[in-house]
C-alpha cells in the first residue's frame, strides 16, 4: 500500500509539474518577420503624413506653428507606441537608414521599409486631400512644403534640417536601440523632439525631418519647388546621428571605436 501510494504521489506531482510548465514561445513565421513589418510601416507612415497635413491645410491662423507642432509630435508618439512591436516604429527614412547603420535591422528589410514609407507618404497625402476643403488645400500647397521660395534661404533650411533631424535620429537611436540607453519612454522622447523642432524651426525650413512626409504631398500637390533640401537635409542628419552613435555615444556592442 505504501509503494502504490507513492507510485500514485510521483504520477500528480507528474501531472502538476507537466501542467504548469510554460509554452514555450512560437518562433514568427514569414508573414510576422517579412509581410507585418513592412504593412506596420505602410499604415503607419499614411497615417502619420495624413494626419500631419489636415493639421497644415486646416491650421487655424492664429494657432501659428502650435497646431501642427503638437499634431505631428502626438501622432509620432501615438504611432510608435502602437506600431513598435510590429515594425520598430520608423516611418521615416532616415530613421530606417540610422537603425541599420547601428545594426537595429536586417539589411534586407532596408529597401521594403523605405519604399513602404514613399508609398505611404503619399496614401496620406491622397487622404488628407479627400478630407479638406479645396480652397484651404490649394492655399496651404496640398501641406507640401513651400515655405522656402528664394536661393538666400537655402543655407538656413539646409542646416536646420540637417541639425534638427540629427537631433531626432539620435533620440530614436539612443532610445530605442542603444542598449545602455534603452527606454521604455521612446514614444513620449520622439514625440517631444518632433514638437520641440517644429516650434523651433518651423519658420525657417518648415521642419520636414522626413522624405515621407515632403515627397508624398508633393506627388499629389504637383509641388517641387526646392523639394532637395527635404530629402538632402534629412538624410544628412540621419546619417551624422548614425555615426556620432556608432563612433562615439554607442555602448560597447554598437560603438566602433575606443572600445
Amino acid at each position: 500500500m505504501a509503494d502504490k501510494k507513492v507510485e500514485m504521489g510521483e504520477v500528480v506531482t507528474s501531472l502538476m509539474t507537466s501542467e504548469s510548465k510554460p509554452t514555450p514561445a512560437r518562433p514568427p513565421n514569414k508573414f510576422e518577420r517579412l509581410f507585418q513589418p513592412c504593412l506596420g510601416e505602410l499604415v503607419g507612415t499614411t497615417f502619420f503624413v495624413f494626419i500631419g497635413c489636415v493639421s497644415v491645410i486646416e491650421n487655424v491662423e492664429s494657432a501659428g506653428r502650435l497646431q501642427p507642432a503638437l499634431v505631428h509630435g502626438l501622432a509620432v508618439a501615438v504611432m510608435v507606441a502602437c506600431m513598435a512591436e510590429i515594425s520598430g516604429s520608423h516611418f521615416n527614412p532616415p530613421f530606417t537608414l540610422a537603425i541599420y547603420l547601428c545594426g537595429g535591422m536586417e539589411m534586407n528589410m532596408v529597401g521594403p521599409y523605405l519604399a513602404c514609407q514613399l508609398v505611404g507618404g503619399v496614401l496620406g497625402a491622397a487622404m488628407a486631400k479627400a478630407m479638406t476643403s479645396g480652397e484651404n488645400y490649394a492655399r496651404a500647397h496640398g501641406a507640401a512644403f513651400a515655405l522656402l521660395q528664394s536661393h538666400g534661404q537655402l543655407g538656413g533650411a539646409l542646416f536646420g534640417e540637417i541639425a534638427m533631424t540629427c537631433l531626432v535620429t539620435m533620440v530614436v537611436l539612443l532610445g530605442a536601440v542603444n542598449a545602455k540607453t534603452r527606454s521604455p519612454l521612446v514614444p513620449f522622447m520622439v514625440g517631444c523632439t518632433v514638437i520641440i523642432n517644429v516650434l523651433a524651426g518651423g519658420d525657417v525650413s518648415g521642419t520636414c525631418l522626413n522624405p515621407a512626409r515632403a515627397f508624398g504631398p508633393a506627388i499629389v500637390s504637383n509641388y517641387w519647388t526646392y523639394h532637395w533640401v527635404y530629402w538632402v537635409g534629412p538624410i544628412a542628419g540621419g546619417l551624422i546621428a548614425a555615426a556620432l552613435v556608432r563612433l562615439l555615444l554607442g555602448d560597447q556592442k554598437i560603438r566602433l571605436i575606443l572600445k
